[in-house]
């Protein structure tokens, strides 16, 4: 009867502890199962830019600023970028999202998390990842008719970065391109005047143009 009542209390405690292993399992996997609840809730786009951010390589990122002062526009409405180039779009205004129209075959850019109807507020940011070439068009699905629209456009690289030298131009160096040859033209009149005094001065007239004795 002892033994049995040992084996009893043992097996009791051993329920015990399997319950309450069970409890602190279910317990980690609901505030898990929360998390993860609570990071598909914020949505997608809140993923992405973290991901984005991370797997870009070291790629630029370019940002556009969505409602900026209420006003129903992205800004810039058009960018040119580079392959693996992040644009990010930061939520000036609510009632915002990114709805792609049209993008090259073979992309998959889906725009904001969820469905047309979802839009996202002030704070919001969403990134995404360029890395195939074409024009990709977007819009505001709330705001589309008031020409809330915008076009991002990659190119395989960018002829401004680096390689090699580019002729100035003498509109860049901030000086109108009439004045920049009338200076020039001065300077090469003040050079050959220059040239024509010394001589002048070192050997005197010449032989030839002075009057015969």
């Amino acid at each position: 009867m002892a033994a049995t009542g040992v084996a009893g209390g043992g097996a009791a405690g051993a329920t015990a502890a399997a319950a309450q292993e069970t409890t602190e399992t279910s317990s980690g996997n609901t505030t898990a199962s929360g998390n993860e609840t609570t990071t598909v809730a914020n949505g997608t786009a809140a993923n992405e830019t973290t991901a984005s951010g991370g797997s870009s390589g070291g790629g630029p990122t370019k940002e556009v600023i969505v409602g900026p002062g209420g006003s129903l526009v992205f800004e810039p409405a058009e960018l040119t970028i580079a392959t693996g180039t992040t644009v990010k779009w930061v939520w000036e205004s609510d009632n915002h999202n990114v709805v792609p129209s049209s993008q090259p075959e073979g992309a998959n850019w889906q725009g904001t998390d969820g469905p047309p109807s979802k839009t996202y507020n002030t704070g919001h940011e969403y990134s995404h990842t360029f890395n195939t070439t074409g024009t990709f068009e977007y819009f505001c699905q709330p705001h589309k008719t008031a020409g809330m629209t915008g076009t991002i456009t990659v190119k395989e690289s960018l002829s401004s970065g680096g390689g090699g030298q580019k002729e100035a131009n003498p509109e860049h160096m901030g000086v109108p391109i009439q004045a920049h040859f009338v200076g020039l033209a001065a300077l090469l009149m003040m050079a050959v005047s220059f040239v024509y005094t010394f001589f002048t001065l070192k050997y005197g007239e010449s032989p030839h143009a002075s009057g015969g004795n």
